[in-house]
């Protein structure tokens, strides 16, 4: 039992009122334990709240129909007229959605589709001690993706042990992340590790040959770029500098009032 759940009011019946409305849930849909009953004291002096813990009871068909109601709420709200089809195992939540614009649900590379697995996994997780995982997909989406990022791996794990070097894949989520893992992970010529953080993780592929980058040292005098001036031309060295005035005695040019044939 979830020790945050915990209410309290001048009595149990209160306590309990409180707690339905803050979980959003009917007197069936929950149990509760009395932790300590209210005393109203002497003239409102000395008194104690009541205190209960409450767990919400989640079924299963509760559950279906907490995330279908969702889905099915949204898309009202977006004006998108879409089927939503809730499966339900001991561990995972498998939704799959149908429209006119399939397309339009997925996105670019199923970001749209993620999100709204994110949101609906929220939801189905609410008051939940026990986490179940929520997978939606669409026009079997999920496992052409998947098909085709094992096939990527493939394709630039050869790519890597050819050149000798790293290869960095795009940012990916944890689902796609694995699957590159995975595709690859039998073979001894090349091996995965994830860098950076989300949502901006994504896996480099190093293969076992790996090329240690080798740096040349070139002369300074034969770098290029930049305006360098020629100090060894005699000409420029050999012309006598003219006279400077005094601090004090000069002109904005820089020359003397008599100079400049002024008394």
């Amino acid at each position: 039992m979830s020790t945050d759940n915990i209410f309290s009011g001048k009595t149990v019946e209160e306590a309990l009122n409180k707690a339905l409305r803050q979980l959003n849930a009917s007197k069936e849909q929950v149990k509760y334990t009395v932790l300590e009953e209210g005393k109203s004291g002497f003239l409102g002096i000395g008194g104690k709240p009541a205190k209960i813990q409450v767990e919400l009871i989640s079924s299963d068909c509760d559950l279906e129909k907490r995330v279908s109601d969702f889905l099915k709420g949204l898309f009202s709200f977006l004006n998108v007229e879409a089927d939503v089809s809730v499966e339900e195992d001991e561990n995972t939540i498998t939704i799959t959605l149908n429209s006119n614009d399939n397309a339009q649900l997925i996105g670019y590379r199923g970001e749209i589709l993620d999100s709204l697995q994110t949101l609906a996994g929220a939801i189905a997780n609410k008051n939940r001690e026990t986490y179940k995982r929520v997978l939606i997909n669409c026009e079997g989406y999920r496992e052409k993706r998947e098909e085709t990022l094992k096939a990527l791996a493939v394709k630039l794990a050869d790519k890597a042990v050819a050149k000798g070097r790293k290869i960095k894949l795009e940012p990916m989520n944890p689902f796609e992340r694995r699957i590159i893992h995975s595709a690859i992970s039998d073979r001894e010529d090349v091996k995965t590790e994830s860098e950076g953080k989300d949502p901006m993780r994504y896996v480099v592929i190093i293969p076992a040959n790996l090329k240690k980058r080798e740096y040349k040292k070139t002369d300074r005098n034969d770098r290029k770029g930049g305006y360098r001036k020629n100090y060894s031309n005699s000409s420029a060295t050999s012309a006598p500098r003219p006279k400077r005035s005094p601090f004090g005695s000069a002109t904005f040019l820089g020359n003397s009032h008599k100079e400049n044939g002024e008394d």
